[in-house]
């Protein structure tokens, strides 16, 4: 067993060492714990956790591999594979995510795999490219641990939709304060003993006060947007009927950022939080995510049956806002760095003449050379 233990620890080192910059491959690959990499690796963790618009943030968990292409005329580019976990602060807590817990194997964990590109610029990073998935743990690896746990259960179940309606509309009716809207149901698991559903979702308040809502949709969200996140669970009674129990808890409100303008008045900006506000979808009709295809915003719609929100349907494999808004820099897309930070070409000044026949429906043949 020790020789075993000796042997894959050995294979996770050679997996991340370091080696010097090959003239060939036109690329180094520092170990995974050089300082640079490591930053590298939190910059993208933090532009991951920035731009979820749903579920929970993660944290890094290993750095899997790592290249470093030089980029012309000045800058590196990080070709970084991580794997995250997924903790238990929701993406609109403003909690820091070093305070953040992650998720325990017994509480049906996420792990998240990604592929990121990091541009190192003048001391700073910058995310240029992000894709990627995750996945909660098998039911056989939660089973082994722990054969009573509950595991995720599909966001969309009518139990699921009802535990958190029931949750919500107990909380709103015993609360002093603002009346809370739905935002997004997170998570959910069947607890087989007690018999009940365990729910967490994530509101939003109103201008409304809770104990004087009669018509909640006349209830608007506050200007400075106040988030929260609430925990339930509905236990079904011997005898029939349920006990319902729920905490909520609202994070600081959201200021307004105002935005210089043309003009030079001033007009109001988004929060830097996700907008994610509003009335939740019903169970049939699940939320749509936006991802960022250079300066266009496209809709994915979300798979029905879900039992958490996929990182991939974020993070597709498109370049990032901050790669498309920047002067000069380039959208890797699905081609390989090489290609965008130019390093083998003679003569790379002609780079940008070459990128701009790629989603040509006829390359030229030097392009068709390059992509073969």
């Amino acid at each position: 067993m020790k020789s075993f233990v000796l042997l894959f620890c050995l294979a996770q080192l050679w997996g991340c060492h370091s080696i010097p910059l090959d003239p060939v491959a036109g690329y180094k690959e520092p170990a995974c714990d050089d300082p640079d990499t490591e930053q590298a690796a939190l910059a993208a963790v933090d532009y991951i956790n920035k731009h979820l618009p749903r579920g929970y943030k993660h944290t890094l968990n290993q750095i899997d591999s790592v290249k470093v292409w030089p980029r012309r005329p000045t800058g590196e580019v990080y070709d970084i594979e991580i794997d995250t976990l997924e903790t238990t602060c929701h993406v609109l807590d403003p909690t820091p995510l070093a305070n953040c817990s992650v998720r325990q194997q017994t509480q049906h964990a996420v792990e998240g795999d990604c592929d990121i590109h990091v541009l190192k610029q003048d001391g700073q990073f910058s995310v240029l490219f992000t894709k990627c998935d995750s996945s909660p743990d098998s039911a056989e690896d939660v089973r082994k641990l722990c054969p009573d746990c509950p595991l995720l259960a599909p966001l969309n179940d009518s139990r699921v939709v009802h535990a958190v309606e029931v949750a919500l509309a107990t909380f709103n009716a015993e609360s002093n304060g603002s009346y809370l809207q739905l935002v997004e149901i997170s998570r959910a698991q069947f607890v087989p003993l007690p018999v009940s559903v365990s729910v967490e979702f994530a509101v939003a308040a109103t201008d409304c006060i809770a104990k004087e809502v009669v018509d909640p949709t006349k209830c608007n969200l506050l200007a400075e947007k106040q988030y929260g996140f609430c925990k339930g669970s509905v236990i079904q009674k011997a005898l029939g009927g349920e006990d319902v129990r729920v905490t909520c808890t609202l994070f600081q409100t959201q200021p307004v950022i105002p935005q210089p303008q043309p003009d030079g008045t001033e007009a109001e900006a988004p929060s830097a939080v996700p907008d994610a506000a509003g009335p939740a979808p019903s169970a049939a009709g699940p939320p749509v995510a936006s991802v960022v295809v250079g300066p266009s915003v496209v809709a994915v719609p979300l798979p029905l049956h879900r039992a958490h929100y996929d990182l991939r349907h974020t993070f597709s494999g498109v370049a990032s806002v901050e790669s498309s808004s920047g002067e000069g820099s380039f959208s890797p897309l699905s081609y390989p760095p090489s290609l965008f930070y130019p390093i083998m070409f003679p003569n790379y000044m002609a780079l940008p003449s070459i990128l701009s026949t790629l989603t040509s429906d006829s390359p030229s043949p030097l392009t068709a050379n390059i992509l073969r």
